[in-house]
């Protein structure tokens, strides 16, 4: 589950049913060999979330049994520390980590939308409305995201930071796709969005609070103070009429949906322990960038040379040089 390698290949297997990539062909979307390598990577992730997530508590009451969930979430608060001593370089890194969920922010969940029923669905079209802007394009999370991307002199094209992810971030993206991706898995979709609506006012304050600290004006604090107001009501929303919803329509569904409740909290925790333990002890969160054969990058130097064990000793540099320790995004 932290290991780069799979994450990645994951993430790029899943970009290809968002936006794909320049030069590659749409056809790779649906080809049965590369599904078939996705499932084996699927099953890898999924067996070290249930290992780590264990039997979800469903004594019947789905609704109850998520709040004590997230109630007994613990870890140590990233937004926290980015609003009283985060530096903005600190904060900078952070938005650069986020901006692989944020730019697509909403279009996971919305794959839940033709697979819910009745109040479920009502209640995912409502919160997704708001989500993508309630149909102005200046007003979508995404774009509201890129503008504080702007504001930080950072680049807010889409998969402009990709290659500086580690594991620990994009697990947070790729759990949310691959639910998202998978009707099997609309219960534990329903549980992970659930997790985002209760549990972002306070975390959103803060790092609205962090970026007024630092100096950003209001354009750059728009995202964060639009989220401490609309998931108020999202929380409620998701709750009451969601998650409600969901269990009264598929009962079945209640330990999925704590599943992925489960699991994004343990992934979100692993995400900001990995950065506060980079920030706390003057390191980069951030793979370093790709070494660059055509100008004498430094870094080249530390590289032993070409053995016949050996010949490719550039080959796994990102694995040797990435960190790969990891907690809730609070």
């Amino acid at each position: 589950m932290v290991d780069d390698d799979l994450q990645l290949a994951s993430y790029v297997c899943y970009e290809l049913h968002y936006r794909g990539f320049a030069g590659v062909d749409a056809e790779w979307e649906w080809d049965p060999a590369l599904l078939a390598f996705r499932v084996r990577l699927e099953r890898a992730f999924v067996k070290g979330l249930t290992a780590e997530v264990g039997p979800s508590q469903n004594r019947g009451d789905v609704g109850g049994a998520l709040v004590e969930l997230i109630e007994a979430a613990s870890g140590p608060s990233l937004s926290t520390f980015l609003a009283k001593s985060g530096t903005l370089a600190q904060l900078e890194e952070f938005c650069i980590h986020r901006s692989a969920y944020q730019l697509k922010e909403a279009d996971p969940h919305t794959f839940a939308i033709p697979r819910l029923t009745g109040d479920a669905k009502a209640a995912m079209v409502e919160i997704q409305n708001d989500e993508y802007g309630s149909g102005r394009a200046e007003d979508m999370h995404s774009a509201l995201f890129a503008l504080t991307m702007g504001a930080l002199g950072l680049d807010s094209t889409y998969g402009a930071y990709l290659d500086r992810l580690p594991a620990p971030t994009l697990a947070t993206v790729n759990l949310v796709s691959m639910f998202g991706l998978h009707r099997r898995w609309r219960g534990a979709l329903v549980g992970h969005l659930a997790v985002f609506e209760m549990t972002s006012v306070e975390p959103m304050r803060r790092y609205a609070h962090a970026l007024t600290r630092l100096g950003v004006g209001s354009e750059g604090r728009r995202f964060y103070n639009v989220h401490v107001t609309a998931d108020v009501r999202h929380a409620a929303i998701a709750l009451d009429q969601l998650v409600a919803g969901v269990v009264a329509a598929e009962p079945e569904l209640g330990n999925d949906l704590l599943f992925g409740a489960a699991a994004v909290l343990l992934v979100e925790e692993r995400f900001a322990r990995h950065l506060l333990n980079a920030f706390t002890t003057g390191r980069s969160s951030l793979i370093p960038p790709p070494i660059d054969l055509s100008r004498g990058d430094p870094r080249l130097r530390s590289i032993p040379r070409a053995s016949p064990a050996d010949p490719w000793p550039i080959v796994g540099l990102r694995a040797r040089t990435a960190t790969t320790d990891g907690d809730p995004a609070a």
